[in-house]
């Protein structure tokens, strides 16, 4: 791909990434590259048990060893006032009563209810010493049963994560008219039904979560360096927790080796750290270990689908029926409860119209850790049981997977559409976006790649999925620009990056807004003290970010003509800017935009922007995959995949093309190798890599990815849609068609991710019995 002129930026214009040479070079700052005079080692003592009551810590046990400085329990949290991590979003039960689940403690008071929930803490003078105080430390726990099963949680005599709920359901949701839907599932010509299971991931960064907090005898500022995905949010959070006034705490995120959501949610740790470093009056660092990222870090998905679509005789939807059971994991939390009851159904109609809709979703409590965000967050857990019905209902009714889709799309001219959720989609053109997949994939040679495989003794499938996305999360962001007298101009923005191409693309956005070459712009992100903002999730950083950059540039020039008019003894509105300079109208008096900076010395060229969008973005594609699997073994290969993707305009394609190959490879892992598995007793089976399965490069064919682009965005001054969670959201249903349509000739009529080979031998094993 041809590059720009390395030297300006050029919204549209292909770019490298300017972060990559540092990174690369291994000149990156992450939290364990930090150390501090006097640091102290914190060690989180968790769960062994999946359920149990913890009768007794024993904190003689490890009194006198070597190194400790402090241990902490959930006693010591409850004296000093640490409330357990709050819910705040107002979700109801089935009763209308709040939503429930037992106190999130920050360490665990009373009982235990998932492997690798925080107990104690062991603080110590190095890391080695901590560890070893941790494991002899004593703990006597009463087992009781576990239940860590979807459905079993929901059965009368199953165990009951909190004494309040009788079944285990902590919140629940209905949306639609159930008698209205009923009447015409009544009604209708066909009905296509499917029971799903969405499996359980890790979201796995490459970076473990870790943290270093700074704490000193002589100042009561603290100081915290975390990898957090919203370090604003989190100042709030630990404001509020430690009653602290907003100047007593920075919070310092420099780069983040992943983070998927992951690290968006407030964890035990991060209010632990702070807690002990606060205690001891001395820097505390804690870095996660893998197997401690597998127990007690956030999981995703995990979601139980009785899905059904009702059609008329000629193929259009009459209506759509989803129950949905959730689980959220030992404890409810924002993102637990967002993700199935306020994302999911924002999307779960896709790209079609479809006149009526009924949805019953219940949020789950079980004996496994908590849900949070990961890759998509609701968007994924929506598109898959449509997208899956879509397929098995042209099945069914013997129409051609496209057609079928194409007749239900909603038209172009029909935009903007309001959505069954009360949404309303701005801008695209679903039909075009899947005819140029369909001829960019090469639909119609499908049958000789088929025979080819055939040739070859494997069975080879394709599948199609077609997706929207709600993207944008929160809608208001700031930025700062200002304008250094040594000839840099910094921009101060609330966005974090974690691997997106950020400081590239806002680099690049900057650049041709102020005719500035780009080596003289600085990106600041992730410093409390010199940021306002909400974070980077959701797809939100280009598309609310870059929106708040546009104005903040245009804000910035009117005052850098302010300023000039002053200097050069004009009007305002004889002052020009071009090129990085100020002149005046007529004449070739003026001077440069840092020189005018120079002159300042009692008022700052700086402004502050605060931009707030009405209305998200919608992206939308076709994703088509195609599979072989070796009848003899099981083993499912991805052999095709390519997806045309609409992105609004897109600031630096080369970004937004690895967003969406990051992405499909992601999507892919879920369907062919990725679950978290637990058993009964609520151990968890998948602790580590050597259980967890993770795709590699050689597991992949070349993705085939192109963008449509003349549909830009009609709710942000870019044009642009949120394209972070596109290929994940559109990959997982395309691929999992795609593993069903090879199984189908040899009887198999149902698969459930992930695709590990046993399972595909088993049902075509158990097919080949029940057809001899």
């Amino acid at each position: 791909m041809n590059t720009m002129n390395p030297n300006f930026g050029k919204s549209g214009q292909p770019m490298r990434r300017l972060e990559d040479d540092r990174l690369l070079r291994g000149q990156g700052r992450f939290v364990d590259n930090l150390n501090f005079s006097k640091q102290a080692y914190l060690h989180v003592v968790r769960s062994y048990l999946g359920h149990a009551k913890i009768k007794n810590i024993i904190i003689d046990s490890i009194s006198g060893m070597s190194g400790v400085l402090a241990v902490f329990t959930g006693e010591d949290l409850a004296r000093d006032g640490i409330l357990p991590i709050p819910v705040t979003l107002p979700y109801k039960r089935p009763g209308g009563e709040p939503a429930l689940s037992a106190p999130y403690h920050v360490l665990a008071q009373e009982k235990v209810r998932f492997v690798g929930q925080p107990v104690a803490v062991v603080v110590a003078e190095s890391k080695a010493e901590a560890l070893e105080a941790g494991e002899c430390l004593e703990i006597e726990y009463e087992e009781i049963p576990a239940v860590t099963d979807l459905q079993q949680a929901v059965v009368p005599d199953a165990p009951r994560l909190c004494d309040e709920l009788p079944d285990n359901i902590g919140a629940a949701q209905t949306e639609g008219d159930a008698e209205v839907v009923e009447q015409v599932f009544a009604q209708a010509e066909h009905v296509t039904r499917m029971e799903l299971v969405n499996n359980r991931v890790v979201g796995s960064p490459l970076e473990p979560r870790g943290l270093l907090c700074e704490a000193y005898q002589n100042t009561e500022k603290l100081i915290l360096h975390s990898m957090h995905q919203s370090a604003t949010r989190l100042h709030s959070v630990l404001c509020a927790v430690f009653q602290l006034e907003p100047e007593q705490l920075q919070i310092i995120v420099r780069d983040i080796g992943g983070g998927f959501g992951t690290k968006v949610a407030v964890h035990p740790e991060d209010i632990l750290v702070v807690y002990a470093a606060k205690k001891l009056k001395r820097p505390v660092k804690w870095t996660a270990t893998r197997t401690e990222e597998f127990q007690a870090s956030v999981h995703g998905r995990d979601h139980w689908n009785y899905a059904e679509l009702a059609f008329d005789s000629t193929g259009i939807i009459l209506a759509l029926r989803v129950k949905t059971l959730a689980n959220t994991g030992a404890y409810l939390t924002n993102p637990a409860l967002l993700i199935p009851l306020g994302l999911m159904s924002k999307v779960i109609t896709s790209v079609y119209h479809i006149p009526a809709m009924y949805l019953d979703t219940q949020c789950v409590l079980t004996n496994t850790a908590p849900i949070g965000a990961y890759r998509g967050a609701g968007r994924p857990e929506g598109i898959y049981p449509m997208e899956r019905l879509m397929d098995m209902a042209a099945r069914e009714m013997g129409i051609d997977p496209v057609s079928l889709r194409e007749r239900n799309m909603i038209r172009t001219e029909s935009l903007p559409y309001t959505t069954l959720a009360g949404d309303v989609i701005d801008s695209g053109n679903f039909k075009e976006v899947i005819k140029r997949a369909f001829r960019q994939m090469d639909w119609v040679g499908f049958e000789d790649r088929k025979a080819e495989s055939e040739s070859r003794g494997l069975l080879r499938g394709r599948g199609l999925a077609c997706y929207v996305e709600w993207t944008g999360g929160e809608l208001t962001e700031t930025v700062r620009i200002q304008a250094e007298a040594g000839g840099t101009i910094s921009l101060f923005s609330g966005t974090q990056g974690m691997g997106q191409g950020l400081e590239t693309v806002f680099s690049q956005l900057l650049s041709e807004q102020l005719e500035i070459p780009l080596e003289v712009v600085r990106i600041v992100q992730g410093d409390t003290d010199q940021v306002k903002g909400l974070g980077s999730f959701g797809s939100r950083s280009l598309f609310v970010g870059g929106s708040a950059l546009l104005d903040g540039a245009k804000e910035f020039l009117e005052k850098g003509k302010e300023l000039a008019a002053e200097e050069l003894e004009a009007a305002v509105e004889d002052i020009s800017y071009q090129n990085g300079r100020f002149e005046v109208l007529g004449t070739s008096i003026g001077l440069g935009l840092f020189e005018l900076a120079a002159r300042q010395v009692e008022l700052s060229f700086s402004t502050e922007t605060e931009k707030s969008l009405e209305e998200r973005s919608w992206p939308n594609g076709c994703h088509i995959a195609e599979v072989e699997i070796d009848p003899e073994t099981g083993s499912v290969k991805l052999v095709r995949h390519g997806s045309v993707d609409d992105t609004g305009n897109p600031i630096n394609p080369m970004i937004v093309e690895g967003q969406l190959h990051g992405g499909i490879a992601q999507g892919a892992g879920q369907v062919l190798l990725e679950q978290a598995v637990y058993d009964s007793e609520g151990q968890i089976l998948t602790g580590s890599f050597m259980d967890y399965a993770m795709p590699r490069a050689d597991d992949f064919p070349f993705f085939k990815s192109s963008t449509y682009t003349d549909a830009p965005c009609l709710t942000n001054p870019l044009g642009a849609k949120g394209v972070g969670e596109i290929g994940v959201v559109g990959s997982i249903p395309a691929i999992a068609n795609a593993i069903l349509d090879a199984l189908w000739e040899r009887g198999v009529r149902t698969f459930d991710m992930p695709a590990f080979p046993q399972k595909i031998w088993k049902l075509l094993q158990k097919q080949s019995r029940e057809t001899i």
